[in-house]
């Protein structure tokens, strides 16, 4: 199940909040090398020194999955790292993986916020927004801040992708940025300014601990999916939206668009947000839909969006349609730090793709401006 490699550490290519990337010479057991890139989680297993041992799992690697192409290191065997003093916080993530992390919860009995989230049940109404990926994260928050960054923007990473938020650069680059003010790790999923035990706590954490005016929700980098109709990570999207409406939130449903995706199931609108949002999500939420005839290379696709959300909303189904304009988002969308990417394609790639994160992006703004007014 795993596929254990050494390696020699040749260089540090580039560090972000809890994550060094490498480049490393992998050891054959007949005394050639060959190179790759490997990524270390300093909190997780120290850092290690340029010229010393690593040990990697490069199983990812071997196989040719996506989200990085790394190698991950797992240990300095000749080199123990520091101790990390233990306390407070008892709540383990991870859990009975030999990389299983102790942390303190936001919710947890030793934490400074127990007393406020030990009885808190309601949003007040606050926004939030799902998404089925991660790429999506920084084009909502662009959709947000235009034209002025006028709210406090947190974000809850789900355990559906990667676990630790510390291997999301866009994370990185949007809180250096001041882009978004709170991450918030919840489930499994670990190295947040928050840890939370469910995306319930986790909701009502950056409500009443962060004080944040509108919440993004998406599972971390590194998607699942198998090519059938339940098998894949963004599943969760549906049950995120139950979770902010039992909270009394306003749930908001980004969806998936695709007009460059070579899958026909994730053409238009994926196969992934009809699922989710139409089967998974059992009360009512917006959904978003973008307006994306004024564009007219995106026209055609404009019509088949329109025809395939038709399932999701009223009368057809439960949710409320909303259709949003999207003047204006594609120069808010090139303003976002570190770029972006979904799939491997950028913006100029796949518009559509991150003009409708915008577009729910705008929508929460909207309704935050109202509820002001």
């Amino acid at each position: 199940m795993i596929l254990w490699r050494e390696a020699r550490v040749v260089s540090v290519v580039r560090e972000w909040d809890g994550a060094v990337e490498y480049d490393v010479d992998v050891l054959a057991a007949d005394g050639s090398a060959r190179h790759c890139r490997a990524l270390a989680y300093p909190r997780l297993v120290g850092k290690p020194e340029i010229g010393e041992l690593v040990l990697l799992n490069t199983t990812a690697l071997e196989r040719g999955l996506g989200t990085g192409g790394y190698a991950l290191i797992v240990a300095v065997p000749n080199r123990i790292p520091d101790d990390v003093p233990l306390g407070p916080g008892h709540l383990v993530k991870a859990r009975y993986t030999p990389l299983q992390a102790m942390v303190l919860g936001v919710d947890e009995q030793e934490s400074e916020h127990h007393a406020v989230l030990a009885d808190a049940d309601d949003l007040l109404g606050m926004p939030v927004i799902v998404a089925d990926l991660h790429s999506s994260l920084p084009a909502i928050v662009a959709g947000l801040r235009h034209p002025t960054p006028t709210c406090r923007v947190g974000y809850v990473m789900t355990d559906g992708g990667a676990l630790p938020a510390w291997f999301s650069r866009s994370v990185a680059g949007l809180r250096d940025a001041g882009w978004i003010d709170v991450c918030i790790t919840a489930g499994q999923a670990f190295g947040g300014d928050l840890e939370a035990v469910s995306v319930h706590s986790a909701l009502l954490a950056a409500r009443h601990v962060a004080g944040v005016d509108v919440v993004v929700v998406a599972q971390g980098p590194g998607n699942l999916g198998t090519g059938t109709r339940w098998g894949f990570s963004g599943v969760q999207a549906g049950e995120v939206l139950n979770a902010a409406a039992v909270l009394n939130g306003r749930p908001v449903a980004a969806l998936r668009i695709s007009g460059a995706d070579a899958r026909d199931r994730h053409r238009g609108v994926s196969h992934h947000s009809l699922t989710a949002y139409g089967r998974v999500a059992l009360t009512p939420a917006d959904v978003v839909v973008p307006d994306l005839s004024s564009i007219p290379e995106l026209a055609e696709l404009a019509e088949k969006i329109d025809r395939q959300a038709a399932d999701l909303v009223t009368p057809v189904g439960r949710h409320r349609e909303v259709r949003m304009p999207v003047d204006g988002l594609m120069d808010a969308l090139r303003s976002v730090p570190g770029g972006l990417s979904t799939m491997g394609r950028g913006l100029d790639d796949d518009p559509a793709a991150f003009l409708a994160a915008a577009a729910a992006g705008r929508h929460a703004r909207t309704l935050l401006d109202q509820a002001k007014a």
